[in-house]
């Protein structure tokens, strides 16, 4: 369950590393965190192609590297993307937390950014004794 929101704050800071803070904080701290974290995926981005071209001078490729990089490239730019969906849904508020992780999730989010469960519930078909038994006969 979502703590309350009042009217000085919007959305729930997003912190390093993918946790979330148990308070909620203001759009200015948001866009200011946003602003971060941009700076920071343009860094690693930049890093991993400066590391790949590195290694392509000198034949020597090391995909460990390349792997654990891009995996904390993908990791910062997915903490941006949901920080941009909060701010951009802020007026309408947050909708939820996800029942697997606790990770707060914007409105209309089928799956959830942090743990990747799905937030919607899935329609469950009748039995196929139930469907019969409604059918009209002729």
């Amino acid at each position: 369950m979502t703590p309350p929101l009042d009217s000085n704050r919007s959305a729930p800071l997003v912190l390093q590393g993918g946790a979330l803070a148990a308070t909620t904080a203001t759009t200015a701290e948001l866009r200011q965190r946003r602003a971060e974290l941009a700076e920071r995926v343009a860094a690693l981005t930049w890093d991993l192609g400066g590391l790949a071209y590195e290694m392509a001078i000198r034949d020597h490729y090391r995909l460990d590297v390349l792997a654990r990089k891009s995996a904390e490239l993908q990791q910062a730019d997915a903490e941006l993307a949901e920080l941009q969906r909060l701010l951009a849904s802020a007026e309408a508020g947050i909708d939820g937390q996800c029942r697997a992780c606790g990770a707060v999730h914007s409105r209309g989010a089928s799956y959830c950014w942090h743990c990747g469960a799905p937030l919607l519930e899935q329609a469950r078909p009748a039995s196929a004794g139930e469907s019969a038994g409604d059918s009209p006969a002729a």
